[in-house]
């Protein structure tokens, strides 16, 4: 027997904004992105409501580095040895030196690092499981095929479970807090929207049922949300060109962004969701990920 459920990591006090995907097999769990260490007591608090703990957790699954996804995963392994963690090649030095991924996270927080996410604990590296993409993983209840999904992060990977016919995309499938309104998570310094839209066409291939978003839940049917997050992805991304070839200073740019984001926002949820979809994906930083990309692609000539 085996089962799979959800549980709400209350991010900052906010329901519906991080979601932890519990897989449960005979022999113990599965999570797939256990989130920050400043939301561990939720996590526990989730398991616990299962009749479950931390020492019945036998694997971690990520689905890429970022805090918000992986931050916990060091704490866990040090609270109960012997967890393997699943991780793509490019994120896995990350996970055992964080050093560079926190510098590189400092400088979007700045003195807010620990109120926000809490400790990132190095994972021992005996117990990093590499990923390349293309591997099945056996975890408790579940077999999973993994695929290489890059676009919103280099080091980014997706999961089908073929049995529910359930794909775990992490980012890659974009933001829904509420309702149909759809967010592109584009934070510096990864996003490739060549990449994104070649990997939006990897989970479809899989043919899946549902999606398992980390922001936030689960989503049916698959393949129409596919569809529509691939336009958010493209109106976004055109919203954020048309403004770099505004006039005015780069900050004013950039709130001209976030101003136009917050009223779409507000236009199709209540005020405490649309709150909720901002710290999904804070809204500033979509705007630097895409300057960013649209930048480098000017000074390639594209």
């Amino acid at each position: 027997m085996s089962t799979a459920g959800l549980i709400d990591l209350n991010f900052r006090g906010s329901p519906g904004v991080i979601a932890t995907a519990v897989l449960e097999g005979r022999g113990g769990i599965a999570l797939i992105d256990p989130g920050p260490t400043s939301c561990l007591p939720a996590l526990e608090s989730g398991l616990r409501e299962r009749g479950l703990g931390l020492r019945d957790v036998r694997s971690l699954v990520l689905t890429h580095i970022h805090l918000d996804h992986a931050g916990a995963a060091g704490t866990i392994v040090e609270r109960v040895p012997g967890i393997d963690v699943y991780v793509h090649e490019r994120g896995a030095p990350h996970m055992i030196d964080p050093t560079r991924l926190l510098a590189s996270t400092t400088r979007l927080y700045g003195d807010q690092m620990d109120a926000i996410w809490g400790a990132f604990l190095p994972v021992p590296a005996d117990r990093v499981q590499v990923l390349k993409g293309g591997e099945r993983l056996d975890v408790p209840g579940r077999s999973l095929r993994v695929a290489y999904t890059p676009g919103h992060a280099k080091h980014h990977v997706s999961y089908l479970d073929e049995q529910s016919g359930t794909a775990y995309v992490g980012d890659t499938g974009g933001i829904r807090v509420s309702g149909d309104h759809l967010i592109a998570p584009t934070p510096p310094p990864d996003i490739d929207l060549e990449a994104w839209r070649a990997s939006l066409d990897t989970i479809d291939a899989w043919q899946p049922v549902s999606l398992f978003l980390t922001h936030f839940g689960l989503v049916t049917p698959a393949r129409a949300h596919l569809a529509r997050f691939r336009q958010t992805l493209t109106s976004q991304a055109e919203a954020a060109k048309a403004g770099l070839a505004a006039g005015g200073t780069d900050e004013e740019k950039s709130r001209a962004f976030v101003d136009h984001m917050r009223r779409e926002v507000r236009k199709a949820m209540p005020e405490h969701e649309a709150k909720a979809t901002e710290l999904a994906a804070p809204f500033d930083q979509l705007w630097q990920g895409l300057a960013r990309y649209w930048q480098k692609r000017a000074e390639a000539g594209n």
